[in-house]
């Protein structure tokens, strides 16, 4: 693995540096950036993945909705539609996504929208919702034609971007000095209980700027919840064995937890936002039968589930004992009021003079 690595390191560094020059024509003015005399918070990463963007957004949107007139704005990865798009109880993934789904299920009062060009995106919501006063964007580190006012980048615990290469020898998108951008650096997946040693290694490792904060945030799972549309008991009783299955860039968080609930464990990985056709459930129907016990069930991440409750769905899947896991984030106690008041501050002292307005950079 390591000499396919460097075999195709050229190819990274040619990746990289494309990416560089792109940066550096909006760095140098050539390409033009949009900001917003409001509050636009970003929340993205380095990487081609999975460092926990979408639970970031539902903590942001948990912190901020109670006090501010708020509304999330993603790309909508995965969808079958193209433009913008705000999101209604009925909407499902291959309309908007898989997170946008799962931002409106979990938050019914919240306007979410879609739009692969941030900066329309933007402008549409605040002309069909000027009360607006925070915007959140899932994914928008890479989108440069737009500057947020907050720029969050998440890295990995497990797979830091200092330690990281960019893509194909890495998963980086960029170099790692894109990081220079971010005014708030969060280490995603950590254990619950962090050693200060840990803590010192991250810091000496990431070396955050003068005007950067870093914070560490780790994931806490919620009850095992009954998919959609399955005719299964609410919660099994007793089970001794369980096939999961995940189409999300890294399972490992999902998986050492589950393992903690069974005595026996079986998973199916699809790739990161994969669409179920009805052979794929087919195959998760083939490995559940084949599963020589009474006591099994079937678990899925929730972001999968919100890709499976789709309207041709339910038929193939109805009888089978489906049940997801819900998670949030919880900032690390030393970091947690620090990181909730740099949020609310940015968005208080930025939000009174909102208006329908962008200005080039």
């Amino acid at each position: 693995m390591k000499i396919i690595s460097f075999l195709l390191y050229p190819i990274a560094l040619l990746y990289g540096m494309i990416n560089f020059l792109r940066n550096k024509c909006y760095d140098w003015g050539i390409l033009r950036k949009t900001s917003f005399n409001f509050p636009v918070i970003s929340v993205g990463n380095l990487s081609m993945g999975g460092s926990g963007k979408t639970p970031h957004v539902e903590y942001l949107v948990r912190l901020l909705k109670n006090t501010f007139k708020l509304a999330t704005l993603s790309r909508g990865y995965g969808r079958n539609t193209r433009g913008f798009l705000i999101a209604s109880s009925k909407s499902h993934s291959k309309e908007i996504g898989d997170e946008p789904v799962q931002f409106k299920q979990k938050f019914p009062d919240l306007l979410v929208a879609v739009d692969e060009r941030r900066v329309h995106g933007i402008r549409q919501l605040k002309n069909k919702h000027p009360e607006i006063e925070v915007v959140v964007l899932d994914d928008a580190f890479q989108h440069r034609a737009l500057k947020p006012g907050l720029n969050i980048l998440l890295t990995d615990f497990h797979n830091l971007y200092p330690e990281d290469y960019p893509f194909p020898t890495g998963q980086l998108r960029e170099f790692r000095n894109g990081s220079k951008r971010a005014d708030i650096i969060v280490v995603t997946k950590t254990p619950s209980i962090l050693s200060p040693i840990t803590v010192r290694r991250i810091q000496d490792l990431i070396k955050p700027k003068p005007h950067q904060k870093l914070y560490f945030s780790y994931i806490k799972y919620g009850p095992i919840t009954l998919m959609p549309g399955s005719k299964a008991p609410e919660v099994p009783d007793k089970y001794n064995t369980v096939l999961m299955f995940a189409g999300i860039a890294n399972i490992y968080p999902l998986e050492e937890h589950v393992r903690g609930l069974t005595n026996h464990l079986e998973i199916l990985q699809f790739n990161d936002h994969h669409n179920y056709s009805s052979k794929d459930l087919e195959k998760i129907r083939e490995k559940f039968e084949t599963i020589y016990t009474r006591n099994k069930i079937i678990i899925t991440t929730e972001k999968d589930a919100m890709r499976l409750s789709l309207p041709e769905v339910p038929e193939f899947i109805s009888d089978l004992p489906i049940y997801y896991i819900p998670i949030e984030i919880k900032l690390h106690r030393d970091y947690r009021k620090d990181f909730n008041d740099q949020i609310i501050n940015y968005v208080t002292e930025n939000s009174s003079n909102s208006r329908i307005h962008s200005k080039p950079d």
